[in-house]
């Protein structure tokens, strides 16, 4: 097992081009780098040799080094920890049951430029029609800090002599279905109603019933 120090010598030889190929490296010029004594360096580089990270040969000129396959291993190791730290999906989850809406959805989903909208910045043909969910008590403070997550602007717009408001989306899912909860500009819904829009229709792909449970996962 790789210790930290070590490792923190064997990623400076990295640094300095020890992968893939040989690179010139000094006991001194490394303890500068990790600002340590020469020799505590040159024992460091003693100890990644005797564990088999790295190769050093020694010339007319200095010592040359190179990371084995077994250092390339272990650097890739800790490469894929720190991938797994900073790259971590954050998912929320959000509970309730179905209800019925009132079936304002369905026209709004299919007026042209929303339609375009949707398409465009949610990468899917929405159905004509939403999925009205009454959350639980729980769920309602979850979607309340939701807020403050990146949601997709739908601009609003004019048609017909008419003016049609803004609204915005957050992507989710439920079960293997892409959706996304979508809230108009100004939302007439109580803060434990949410619609959510997908490329199927959702009561019929899930068998959903009135005031069967749900369950919205997102992604952030």
């Amino acid at each position: 097992m790789v210790m930290a120090e070590e490792m923190q010598c064997l990623k400076s030889i990295a640094l300095m081009g020890g992968i893939p190929g040989q690179v010139q490296v000094s006991s001194q010029s490394l303890g500068a780098k990790l600002g340590i004594s020469p020799q505590t360096a040159s024992r460091r580089l003693i100890a990644l040799e005797q564990e088999g990270m790295i190769s050093r040969s020694i010339r007319a000129d200095g010592q040359y080094i190179v990371i084995t396959a077994a250092g390339v291993d272990a650097l890739s190791r800790e490469y894929a920890d720190y991938r797994r730290i900073f790259e971590r999906t954050a998912r929320v989850t959000l509970e309730g049951t179905v209800i019925t809406g009132l079936g304002e959805g369905r026209y709004y989903v299919s007026v042209p430029g929303y339609h375009r909208q949707f398409v465009g910045k949610l990468g899917f043909e929405p159905f004509p029609g939403t999925l009205n969910i009454r959350l639980s008590p729980h769920s309602v403070g979850i979607r309340k800090q939701l807020d403050a997550a990146p949601w997709i602007a739908i601009e609003g717009f004019s048609a017909d002599q008419r003016t049609f408001g803004s609204a915005k989306c957050l992507p989710c899912r439920i079960g293997d279905f892409p959706c996304a909860i979508v809230v108009p500009g100004r939302s007439h819904y109580p803060d434990d109603i949410i619609e959510v829009i997908s490329p199927v229709e959702l009561r019929k792909e899930l068998a959903l019933s009135e005031s069967d449970r749900v369950t919205v996962e997102v992604a952030l």
